[in-house]
């Protein structure tokens, strides 16, 4: 099936839509754009840059994807945008492209970004990712996938947000934060383990329980982040895949992990 073009829309020459593509009334594609199959824009939303949108993407009203980085570093050249399949970008949703010629902003597939939410240039997220209305990320954060940002939460330039993470509504993070865990306040700490979100994605008994002891080791014990991280090393589980993956997290840390609240 053709592209399905409003007559109203402007699609730039050299812009490239996969078949079943949607452009609805004064959409805009600049001429670097690839729009994958099945990708809907609605009235009014913009794809322009370096571009290339996936599979079965949707996009809202007034959302602006791929537009030129806000870095004062930029130098020119021809940096851009790269996102995966059936993503959602809701109303006034803002994603810039890299600042570095060559470079890209990456985002993965079966994401869910809600209104106003920005990322920011050379950030790089994963998989089943929601963002709420308002959430904002600063240059080159990482988040890994199944990730929940609540509404108007900030993260700090880059930050890392953990697999599995939640940063709660409002939060400001400014440090990394780890796998598995709840993060509130501002500056963000470490209250719990999402335990809702873990239970969400299949997550056993038995790995909830590793989590659970990865937590008390990290931010109950009483113990420093080097005292912590050895007993964690050293534990009978610190093979399991839970333990595994807060180790690597913490050993790549450049900002810290973030602390332990109340």
């Amino acid at each position: 099936m053709a592209a399905k073009i409003h007559a109203t829309a402007i699609i730039e020459s050299g812009a490239q839509l996969g078949a079943e593509v949607e452009v609805g009334a004064y959409a805009f594609v600049g001429p670097g754009v690839t729009l994958g199959e099945g990708t809907r824009l609605h009235h009014h939303a913009s794809v322009e840059g370096n571009t290339v949108l996936g599979k079965s993407c949707e996009v809202f009203p007034y959302a602006c994807i791929g537009g030129k980085t806000q870095d004062l570093k930029f130098a020119g050249g021809n940096p851009g945008l790269r996102i995966g399949d059936r993503n959602v970008f809701r109303e006034y949703v803002s994603i810039h492209g890299a600042t570095n010629d060559g470079e890209f902003t990456r985002i993965g597939s079966n994401n869910v970004l809600l209104a106003t939410c920005h990322v920011a240039h050379d950030c790089i997220l994963g998989d089943h990712i929601i963002m709420s209305n308002g959430a904002v990320l600063a240059g080159h954060v990482t988040v890994e996938h199944h990730v929940v940002i609540g509404g108007y939460g900030g993260i700090h330039q880059f930050c890392r947000l953990g697999a599995y993470a939640m940063l709660s509504a409002t939060a400001k993070l400014v440090h990394d934060l780890p796998p598995f865990f709840i993060a509130d306040g501002t500056p963000a700490e470490v209250r719990a383990i999402n335990r809702v979100g873990l239970e969400r994605n299949g997550f056993t008994a038995e790995q909830l329980d590793r989590v659970k002891q990865i937590y008390r080791l990290l931010y109950r014990d009483g113990l420093n982040r080097s005292q912590a991280l050895e007993k964690l090393a050293a534990h009978p589980q610190a093979a399991s895949a839970e333990f595994a993956r807060v180790l690597a997290f913490a050993q790549s840390s450049e900002r810290g992990l973030a602390p332990g609240g109340r």
